[in-house]
């Protein structure tokens, strides 16, 4: 009469600067409410990070930004792959868009920057890997 528990990912939280500077050297996509960095790392465990600039509003907003960015991690914290660092950069659209819509995002975003088919279609400016150089 056990009923097994399906146990939640466990997720490495991003700390230091040289963690997000390295970060910003990888693979991003965006989508309206937020952005997103990820880098390979040598760990793990996935790592997650959250920066909100003071641009997109006071301490309330930016710390209910923050609150919700970290409940959509949670929420799609088996959809992160291990031996990754991800930074989302959060914008002044997280405050308004639905939760569930900022899930499938963040589902959709993860997706998005493993896809191996993007990294070799990859004509334009401005897209994928930047500063390659450690």
């Amino acid at each position: 009469m056990t009923a097994e528990k399906k146990q939640a990912a466990k997720l490495r939280r991003l700390l230091r600067r040289s963690q997000f500077l390295r970060a910003a050297r990888g693979n991003r996509a965006g989508r309206s409410a937020f952005g997103m960095q990820v880098v390979p790392v040598a760990e793990d465990l996935p790592g997650i990070g959250i920066t909100v600039t003071k641009k997109v509003g006071n301490s309330p907003e930016r710390n209910r930004m923050k609150r919700r960015l970290r409940a959509a991690a949670a929420a799609c914290a088996d959809d992160f792959r291990p031996g990754h660092d991800y930074v989302l950069l959060a914008r002044r659209e997280a405050l308004s868009r639905p939760f569930a819509k900022m899930i499938t995002d963040l589902t959709g975003l993860i997706a998005r920057v493993h896809d191996t088919k993007a990294d070799e279609n990859q004509t334009r400016a401005g897209r994928g890997q930047r500063n390659s150089t450690p």
